[in-house]
């Protein structure tokens, strides 16, 4: 496993990733907010092929888009970015889809949410992902396209766009590729 763009402070060991997102860090493109950011923090590896993600996070989210999750990422203008974020004084559930411009969509989570458990597939030119919190069953949250036949680089992500960052832990991150 290795990172793109590695934050300053980081350790795994047993199973768990405890990483503290950088201030200012994100991954975004134009929509909207007319800027470009691709900062933010993923730990995994390349995968060629269809393949399956899975990890659960927890996390400390205080600050307008503080973000923890999954990223699945071809390159910088193809990727898709889904987990937790903090939206508004509450977290919420959030997947980004960019295809040279990026593309939001969040919904509320119920409060008091410890953890959240994320499961994806990544199946030729789709992306599908599911997720469940707190050890509950698996809820189909999206399906996104990404251009196919190109590795992907598949990991854990985390950002801090707004806020001084935060700590964040993902427990079991286990990235199995499909032959």
């Amino acid at each position: 496993m290795e990172w793109i763009n590695e934050p300053g402070q980081w350790s795994a060991a047993d199973g768990v990733l405890t990483v503290t997102a950088d201030a200012g860090s994100d991954f975004w493109r134009t929509t909207h907010y007319g800027f470009v950011r691709d900062s933010g923090h993923v730990y995994g590896r390349e995968v060629d092929g269809d393949f399956n993600l899975s990890v659960r996070v927890r996390g400390a989210y205080a600050d307008q888009f503080d973000q923890a999750g999954a990223m699945v990422r071809v390159d910088e203008e193809h990727w898709l970015k889904t987990g937790i974020e903090f939206v508004d004084g509450r977290i919420r559930f959030s997947t980004v889809v960019t295809l040279a411009y990026s593309s939001w969509t969040v919904a509320d989570l119920p409060p008091g949410v410890s953890e959240l458990s994320l499961q994806l597939a990544r199946r030729k030119d789709a992306v599908e992902v599911r997720y469940s919190i707190d050890g509950g069953s698996a809820e189909l949250a999206a399906v996104g396209y990404l251009p196919p036949g190109k590795p992907a680089f598949a990991g854990a992500m985390c950002a801090a766009p707004d806020g001084a960052g935060f700590e964040v832990s993902f427990h079991d991150l286990v990235i199995t590729a499909i032959r």
